[in-house]
C-alpha cells in the first residue's frame, strides 16, 4: 500500500509548524511523511536513505540553510524533487532556489491544503509557484538574464502554449483547463518540452524559456 504513496521528507526548524504539518500530512491517504527534521545537516544522507518522492525544505534554518542543502541534494541526487518553502517572497532567494534546481517554491501559510496541493503537483512532474513568485521570476530574467542572441528550439505551437502557461505559474490542472486537453496530455507535452530544452523540472524550463525568449 505504502509503495504507491507519495513519500515526503520534511525539513523545518519551527517546531510548532513542523509538528502541525506532520500531523496533517500523516492524515492524508496518498502521502507518507517518512521523517520530519529541525535542520538540514544530514539532508543528503537522509534523502539517500529514505528516497523520498518530494523533499519539503525550509529555506532558512540554523546550521545549514535550505539553499545549501538543496545544492548538495541535487549534486548527489540530480533527479530529486525539492519543494522550497519560506515566509517571504525574497527575490534573491527565489532566484537562487530556482537556479539551483528547486522543483517548486511555496510561501508559508496556515492552510495545510496548500502544501498538499504543492506536493501532489511536484510529484506529478509539475512545479508549484505562486503567481506572485512566477511574476518575480519573469521580471528578474527580463531585466537581467534574457539573452540577446536566439537559439532555435523546435517547439510545436501547443508546446509553446503550454510553456507560456508554465511561465505564468499555472498547475497541470489549470493548463489542461486553459488548453482544453487532458491532464495526461499536458504531462506528455511537458515531458517533450523538458527533452527539447534539456531540463529536468518546470522551474528550469521557465528559466530557459525566458532566457531564450521562447514565450
Amino acid at each position: 500500500m505504502r509503495s504507491a504513496m507519495i513519500k515526503v521528507l520534511l525539513f523545518e526548524d519551527n517546531k510548532n509548524f513542523r509538528q502541525g504539518l506532520l500531523l496533517f500530512l500523516s492524515g492524508m491517504e496518498d502521502i507518507w511523511l517518512v521523517d520530519a527534521l529541525p535542520d538540514a545537516r544530514d539532508a543528503v544522507y537522509l534523502v539517500k536513505k529514505h528516497k523520498p518522492d518530494v523533499v519539503l525544505m525550509d529555506i532558512q534554518m540554523p546550521r545549514k540553510s535550505g539553499l545549501e542543502a538543496l545544492v548538495e541534494i541535487r549534486q548527489g541526487q540530480p533527479g530529486a524533487r525539492v519543494l522550497m518553502q519560506t515566509v517571504f517572497e525574497d527575490d534573491d532567494k527565489v532566484f537562487q532556489a530556482i537556479c539551483s534546481g528547486a522543483s517548486g517554491y511555496i510561501v508559508k501559510c496556515p492552510d495545510p491544503e496548500v502544501y498538499v496541493k504543492a506536493i501532489r503537483e511536484v510529484y506529478a512532474g509539475g512545479a508549484h509557484m505562486s503567481p506572485g513568485i512566477a511574476r518575480k521570476v519573469l521580471a528578474m530574467f527580463q531585466q537581467q538574464f534574457v539573452k540577446s542572441e536566439q537559439t532555435f528550439v523546435d517547439l510545436t505551437n501547443r508546446e509553446r502554449e503550454i510553456l507560456g502557461c508554465m511561465v505564468k505559474g499555472q498547475s497541470y490542472k489549470m493548463i489542461a483547463a486553459s488548453c482544453g486537453i487532458s491532464f495526461s496530455t499536458v504531462a506528455t507535452h511537458v515531458n517533450h518540452i523538458y527533452e527539447k530544452l534539456h531540463v529536468n523540472s518546470a522551474p528550469e524550463a521557465v528559466v530557459k524559456a525566458l532566457e531564450m525568449k521562447l514565450v
